[in-house]
């Protein structure tokens, strides 16, 4: 699938996870606003890229995971962050931000409300 650059204003939940600064908002597939995609984004440190919360997620299992198994331990810890308040943790209600999301993943089934995770880096303008 190719790179998807998004710009919106929406909620916006910083949390660390190790080592990372994550991001994690929702965003809409369609018209009606469901927030039925997450959008989880690597936002710090310098040069880190999406691809670093799926090494995190295959690295919980003693055997590799499938992708959906890796998006639900993704998905996990986003909504952990947001309803747990961690430590170092951030709301931002009506943050400006600018994703590149190199990665997405239909979901089978929906998972923390969601049917698509969607995986890059995050800009907060």
């Amino acid at each position: 699938m190719p790179t998807l650059d998004i710009t919106a204003v929406s909620r916006l939940t910083l949390f660390p996870l190790h080592g990372l600064s994550v991001a994690y908002t929702t965003h809409s597939s369609d018209q009606r606003g469901l927030g039925d995609t997450a959008v989880v984004a690597v936002v710090e440190p310098y040069g880190a890229t999406g691809d670093q919360l799926w090494h995190l997620a295959a690295g919980m299992y003693a055997n590799p995971p499938t992708a959906q198994t890796q998006a639900r331990w993704i998905l996990t810890q986003c909504t952990r962050a947001r309803m747990c308040r961690a430590r170092r943790y951030r709301d931002l209600p009506t943050a400006r931000w600018t994703a590149t999301l190199t990665r997405t993943v239909h979901l089978d089934a929906l998972f923390a409300n969601h049917d698509i995770l969607r995986t890059g880096t995050l800009t907060i303008e």
